[in-house]
């Protein structure tokens, strides 16, 4: 742990989850609807940020111009500016989300980010446990999920999760990638990545059905509790 990341006030860090969860979305919402209608400038946008794989925020600077981070620069009324070291975290999480998710999007013709919600979950964990069988455990694919829990870092991480988001893509599996951003920001401070890997446990048994109204851990609410067709417009 470091002085700054100890440092942080749990208001602040609440904040940045959230509004690095809302970037996500509000980044990837429109490049999926023109990347599904065929536009141009959407299929392109996602071959650069699929170029952007397996890297840190910033260190391609194709991508500069690309990825919105200035909301993350304008804090609420009475909130400093965030330091450095926060910024520094909630531009990777955000990084790391889209490019992962133009991986995933990749010659897919529905949308492959969802939002989550309580009887169609779209977790991680849920949507990893779609690829198996209603009735048993795929011992090869569980692994992979407990394997990436075990990353060093988030580069590792992401880079360890695209072998899961591949078959995410071959099934037309959606994932919540708001969700997964607030993750990949929570993964990188104190306590995170202990913190995911739980979530993500939870999520893994989640079943798409009522139940009684409680909180509902995986979604960007409350971050402190738990330190069809194929084609070939991608070819680029």
């Amino acid at each position: 742990m470091t002085a700054a990341s100890a440092s942080v006030s749990p208001s602040v860090s609440a904040w940045v989850h959230l509004r690095v969860a809302q970037l996500a979305d509000t980044n990837i919402a429109p490049w999926q609807e023109g990347y599904l209608k065929d536009r141009p400038s959407a299929v392109a946008a996602l071959a650069r940020l699929r170029r952007g794989a397996g890297r840190e925020a910033g260190e391609l600077p194709d991508l500069w111009n690309l990825i919105d981070v200035d909301p993350l620069h304008a804090p609420p009324e009475g909130m400093p500016p965030l330091s450095e070291h926060e910024l520094y975290h909630a531009e990777n999480a955000l990084h790391a989300t889209l490019t992962l998710w133009a991986f995933h999007q990749q010659s897919r013709g529905t949308p492959m980010h969802r939002r989550h919600t309580r009887d169609r979950p779209a977790g991680l964990g849920a949507a990893v446990r779609r690829l198996m069988s209603a009735d048993g455990v795929d011992e090869p694919v569980r692994k992979r999920l407990v394997r990436a829990g075990t990353a060093p870092d988030l580069v590792s991480l992401t880079q360890r999760l695209r072998d899961l988001v591949a078959l995410l893509r071959r099934d037309d599996i959606p994932l919540d990638y708001a969700l997964l951003a607030g993750q990949f920001y929570l993964w990188q401070r104190p306590g995170g990545p202990a913190a995911v890997r739980r979530r993500w446990g939870r999520s893994f048994h989640e079943r798409g059905r009522n139940r009684p109204s409680a909180p509902d851990e995986n979604t960007t609410q409350d971050p402190t509790q738990d330190p069809v067709p194929d084609t070939d417009k991608d070819a680029s």
